[in-house]
């Protein structure tokens, strides 16, 4: 099974597309997509020193002003059992009295009552050191934990604590053995880890190459500290970039293809400090197409992001949101069972189903309540195997998850961690006639827009070394012929402008990039 990561980087954002090879389909398939602003906001992992506006008793908890428009939500649980220790330290540190992020001689406090409230440890406008736990989602602020952690490639560092704690998935006794021995002996006092799945059978220099950096970005943490005044971010997340390399970068990896000459350079710096023996599979694009729709990206979200998808036998999905939760209905569609009774033919659908919507989970982000709407099976053992059949196509979801077996009606449940919000592209094409409206007015032409727009820039604003960026049809519609409308545009301006069809654009959408790729405002 191979795996190919493709990065485009875009005026103000920078999207990947994870990729793999799946028995049975014949293009590799996209398994998830990431999409980050460049202008960043409040990022899962991003540490501030923020201050409590108001403590809530009666919802344990409280809201705290970390810079977001909302107020942010720390609940008691989210405090961690070593808050004291945190919030004396954040204190030292700010106001100088602690000279050292080395927390070897620390004498720790013992912990907070598990089952204690709020006001007993908070109070409104305290200083507090908190990590973002959740995004800004829908009408809500940041979701705040006090317990910071710092995630490195084989390892999470846990400040505050003496244990050492193994990845579950790590299911060798003697390699598990020889990792706690390890981390034991290298780890510093008062400084707890996690160890990660990646960490099995890696060498021990690359172990405590790992902890060396996690160590240097808490120094960088407690120095940024230094009088600083809330709210304030002291320690950010690395970039999604950074963090997708880190978290997914395996033996599978056959390539990563990037768009942009500087992201390019930056990927292979991150890989060379990670995983030296995969920096020769960084290559850079030079297409003319956009790098989404030459790997079929571009279509593959078209085809998953929608109300209905389809699968490959013929079944398809109905996917809803709403307030509460999603909901996902399974229908049989135009899928021949050929000569298989009615029920080989339901089990059949629900497990295709059941990987693809385990696929759709990740892909889309979706998180909180999911009911899926299984075809209905009548034998206690089918329906132990499509219950059997999700759990495995969502065992490498890394996002905490919980799978429900099948109800009595068939409903299969799950809930899904959300730590950001879900990812949200349309898919629908507005109508041509009367632009989305519903009312058919005075039709504009498409061509004339674009004419009129052209002859601002190149004969009022004297410019040139323009590129019109449309959809693929109306690309062709301009490029192709003899002569075609490209050309008359030459003799009319005496200046070529290039047409550049991409699959993402809206069908009367179109936008101008100057030499240097940056859109000009029309």
């Amino acid at each position: 099974m191979s795996v190919d990561l493709v990065i485009r980087s875009s005026a103000g954002e920078v999207a990947l597309a994870l990729l793999r090879t799946v028995p049975g389909r014949q293009h590799p398939v996209l398994m998830e997509l990431h999409r980050e602003r460049t202008e960043r906001g409040f990022t899962v992992g991003d540490i501030h020193l923020a201050k409590v506006r108001k403590v809530a008793p009666g919802l344990n908890a409280a809201f705290v002003d970390v810079g977001h428009e909302k107020d942010a939500f720390l609940h008691y649980f989210d405090l961690g059992p070593q808050y004291r220790n945190s919030f004396k330290f954040a204190k030292g540190a700010v106001s100088g009295t602690i000279t050292s992020s080395d927390l070897t001689g620390w004498k720790l406090d013992p912990d907070i009552n598990k089952d204690g409230k709020i006001a007993e440890v908070v109070s409104a406008s305290q200083s507090v050191l908190v990590q973002i736990a959740k995004e800004p989602i829908s009408t809500k602020g940041p979701r705040l934990t006090a317990e910071v952690t710092l995630a490195g490639r084989y390892m999470v560092l846990v400040p505050f604590i003496n244990k050492v704690s193994i990845s579950t998935r790590i299911k060798d006794d003697e390699e598990r053995r020889r990792l706690k021995d390890l981390m034991q002996r290298i780890r510093p006092a008062n400084h707890g880890v996690i160890i990660r799945t990646n960490a099995e059978n890696k060498r021990t220099e690359d172990l405590e190459a790992d902890l060396k950096n996690l160590l240097q970005r808490w120094d960088t943490c407690f120095h940024n500290l230094r009088n600083a005044i809330p709210p304030k971010r002291v320690l950010g997340e690395i970039d999604r970039t950074s963090a997708v390399l880190r978290d997914l970068l395996n033996k599978d990896f056959t390539s990563i293809h990037v768009n942009d000459e500087a992201l390019t350079e930056e990927v292979r710096q991150t890989l060379e400090r990670i995983a030296p023996e995969k920096a020769g599979i960084v290559k850079l694009y030079k297409g003319k197409l956009d790098i989404f729709d030459q790997f079929g990206v571009n279509k593959q979200i078209k085809q998953a992001f929608g109300k209905q998808v389809m699968l490959p036998s013929g079944a398809y999905l109905i996917i809803e949101k709403t307030e509460a939760m999603h909901v996902i209905d399974v229908n049989s569609g135009a899928r021949k069972g050929g000569n298989q009774d009615q029920e080989k033919n339901a089990l059949d659908i629900n497990i295709e189903a059941a990987r693809e919507i385990a696929r759709l989970l990740r892909l889309r982000d979706m998180g909180g309540i999911i009911a899926i709407d299984f075809i209905d099976l009548y034998d206690a053992n089918n329906r132990r195997e499509l219950h059997k059949a999700l759990k495995d196509a969502m065992a490498d979801d890394k996002a905490k998850h919980n799978v429900l077996p099948p109800s009595r009606f068939g409903v299969i449940e799950l809930t899904r961690q959300r730590v950001r919000p879900e990812t949200e592209i349309d898919t629908t094409e507005s109508c041509p006639t009367c632009g989305g409206s519903g009312e058919v007015g005075a039709p504009v032409l498409i061509i004339d827009a674009i004419e009129n727009a052209l002859n601002h820039l190149l004969v009022e604003k004297d410019m040139s070394g323009l590129t019109l960026r449309v959809h693929p049809f109306i690309a062709a519609y301009l490029s192709k012929g003899l002569p075609s409308v490209q050309h008359r545009w030459w003799w009319r301006w005496r200046k070529w402008v290039k047409v550049v069809g991409e699959g993402s654009s809206q069908y009367l959408d179109f936008r101008v990039v100057d030499g240097s790729g940056k859109d000009i405002p029309l």
